[in-house]
C-alpha cells in the first residue's frame, strides 16, 4: 500500500502545500495517493537554492559525498519492500520486475559512490617545442553546476537514478521533474537522500504539470539538462535549451538478429527473445521490437516463439506468477491496439496475441509487417515483437540500420567475423552479441545515435558530463 499522501522536496526539505497531483493503481484505474504538485513559483525557489548550493556542494570533500551514496544504498536496502511494492502500483509493473529494479537502483548508487572518489584529472606534457620548455600542466574535473533532470515513467527508480546518483558524486546540485504518472518512486529516493548532510539545497524533486515546467529546459541558471523519454520532446527540448549542455536518452525501435548457426541454441534465443520483448510490457527503449531471423531457422524459431508468447500470464503486476501487466494507461494501451489494426490491414499477420482488455494489451507477435507502417518504423512501446526473415547477414545488418533510431541491437551468432562487422556497421550506441538489446548494465556508456539520443548515461559517463576540465599551468623559471 502506498502512503495516503505524498510531499515534494524543495531544498532538501519535504514540503506538502496540496495533494494535487492524483497517481492512480495503473491495474484498479483507481486512484492510489496523491502528491504535491509544485508551481512555477516552487520550480523557481528550487533553481534558486541549487545556484546557492553550488560552491558548498563543489567544496563537500568527495569522502562525504561517498558516505551520502553509501548511505542511500543501505537506506533502499532496508526499504526494498516499499519501493518494489510502488512501482507495481504507480507504474503497473509485475512485482518480480520490480523488485529487479529495486536492485538496478541499489547498483547504481553503489557504482557512483565507488566513482565518487576516483573523479581524477591528469598531468600534462606541455614542453611539446622549445618555447614552452619549463611549463608543466595539470588537470582536474570540476562540478558543471546546476543540473536540471527530466526522468520518464517507465522505470521511475532506476532511470531517475542515473540522473541523481552521478551528480551527487560530481558534486553538482539538481532539480529532477519525474513523471507526473509515476512521481512516488523519485519521491522515496528524495525521502532518504533528506536523511543525509548535503547541503541545503543540493536536491529539490517537483512532480509538476507540463505548463509549469518550461524553466527545467530554458532557465539559464541551469548548466546542464539531462532528458529521457521520447524522441520528439526531447529534441524540441534541446532546441529551446540554450547554452547549457544537454543530453538526451531517447526512444528506439530494437532489433535482434538470429544468425544461421544458433539452430542448437534456440531454446536459449527464444528464452531471451521473450525476456527482451514483453518485458513490463514492452514499456522500454530498448525493447526488442524488430527480430531478423535467418531463412534456414526461421520456420522452428517462428512455431516455438509464437507459442512461448501464448504462454505467457498476463493479469494483475501483484501476482507472482504475472509476466504482463497493465500498460501506464489505457490511452497508450488503445495506440498500440490502432497500431496492431494499421499493420493487419495492410497485410501483417498475427502469430500470437493482439487483443486489448483496458490498459492491459496482450503480447502479440506478428510477421509480415510492411516496412512502412507505423508499428515497423517507429517505437511501439508495447509488448509487440516483429518476425522477418533474411538469406543474407549483411542485407541484416543494412535492415537494422533502416531505421531512424539507433540505440542497442542484439545479435545471437558464434562467428566473430559477423560479430565485428556488426560492430563496425551498425549504426547504434551499442551491439550486444549473444543476447537482446534490452540488456543493460548500469556502469556501461549507454545511449543511442540518430533520433535515439545525444551522450550516454551510465554512472562514469555521466559524471564526465557534470563536470568540466579546469587545467592548471605551472612556469619553472629556470626553464625546467
Amino acid at each position: 500500500m502506498l502512503a495516503e499522501h505524498y510531499p515534494f522536496y524543495l531544498a532538501n526539505r519535504p514540503e506538502q502545500p496540496n495533494t494535487g497531483l492524483e497517481v492512480t493503481d495503473k491495474f484498479t484505474c483507481k486512484v492510489a495517493t496523491r502528491v504535491a504538485l509544485a508551481g512555477a513559483e516552487d520550480i523557481d525557489r528550487a533553481i534558486d537554492a541549487a545556484v546557492a548550493a553550488q560552491q558548498p556542494l563543489a567544496r563537500f570533500p568527495a569522502w562525504r559525498r561517498q558516505a551520502v551514496l553509501e548511505h542511500c544504498v543501505s537506506r533502499f536496502r532496508e526499504r526494498a519492500d516499499e519501493l518494489a511494492n510502488a512501482l507495481c502500483v504507480e507504474a503497473g509493473k509485475p512485482i518480480s520486475d520490480a523488485r529487479g529494479e529495486v536492485t538496478r537502483l541499489i547498483e547504481t548508487f553503489k557504482v557512483a559512490a565507488e566513482e565518487a572518489v576516483r573523479i581524477d584529472g591528469e598531468v600534462l606534457t606541455l614542453a611539446i617545442s622549445e618555447r614552452s620548455q619549463g611549463y608543466r600542466g595539470m588537470t582536474r574535473r570540476v562540478p558543471i553546476g546546476p543540473c536540471s533532470f527530466i526522468s520518464p515513467f517507465n522505470f521511475p527508480l532506476n532511470l531517475a537514478a542515473h540522473k541523481i546518483a552521478p551528480a551527487i558524486a560530481a558534486g553538482c546540485p539538481f532539480v529532477l521533474k519525474p513523471a507526473s504518472r509515476t512521481p512516488v518512486g523519485a519521491l522515496l529516493i528524495a525521502s532518504v537522500l533528506a536523511e543525509t548532510d548535503l547541503p541545503e539545497g543540493s536536491f529539490s524533486v517537483l512532480p509538476c504539470q507540463r505548463a509549469d515546467a518550461d524553466a527545467f529546459t530554458t532557465d539559464e541558471r541551469f548548466k546542464l539538462l539531462s532528458f529521457t523519454g521520447s524522441s520528439d520532446v526531447g529534441w524540441d527540448l534541446k532546441a529551446r535549451a540554450g547554452k547549457k549542455k544537454v543530453v538526451l536518452e531517447l526512444g528506439g525501435n530494437a532489433a535482434c538478429i538470429v544468425d544461421a548457426d544458433q539452430g542448437e541454441h534456440l531454446d536459449h534465443v527464444i528464452k531471451r527473445l521473450v525476456v527482451g520483448a514483453y518485458y513490463q510490457s514492452g514499456q522500454s527503449c530498448i525493447s526488442v521490437q524488430r527480430i531478423y531471423v535467418h531463412q534456414s531457422l526461421y520456420p522452428r524459431l517462428r512455431e516455438r516463439l509464437a507459442r512461448a508468447v501464448g504462454a505467457l500470464s498476463t493479469g494483475d503486476p501483484r501476482l507472482e506468477g504475472t509476466f504482463i501487466g497493465p500498460m501506464i494507461d489505457r490511452a497508450e494501451a488503445e495506440r498500440v491496439e490502432e497500431w496492431l489494426a494499421e499493420a493487419v490491414d495492410a497485410g501483417a499477420k498475427v502469430l500470437s496475441g493482439g487483443s486489448r482488455r483496458s490498459a492491459t494489451v496482450q503480447a502479440t507477435l506478428l510477421e509480415q509487417v510492411p516496412t512502412d507502417v507505423r508499428l515497423y518504423r517507429e517505437e511501439v512501446f508495447g509488448p509487440v515483437a516483429l518476425l522477418q526473415p533474411f538469406d543474407d547477414f549483411d542485407q541484416a545488418l543494412a535492415q537494422v540500420n533502416d531505421s531512424r533510431y539507433g540505440l542497442q541491437t542484439g545479435i545471437f551468432t558464434d562467428s566473430m567475423t559477423h560479430a565485428m562487422r556488426a560492430w563496425e556497421a551498425l549504426e547504434v550506441g551499442t551491439v550486444v552479441i549473444g543476447d537482446v538489446p534490452s540488456w543493460r548494465v548500469d556502469n556501461m556508456p549507454y545511449g543511442g545515435v540518430k533520433d535515439s539520443g545525444l551522450g550516454r548515461e551510465g554512472v562514469r559517463y555521466a559524471i564526465h558530463d557534470m563536470t568540466e576540465p579546469r587545467l592548471l599551468v605551472i612556469r619553472d623559471r629556470d626553464g625546467g
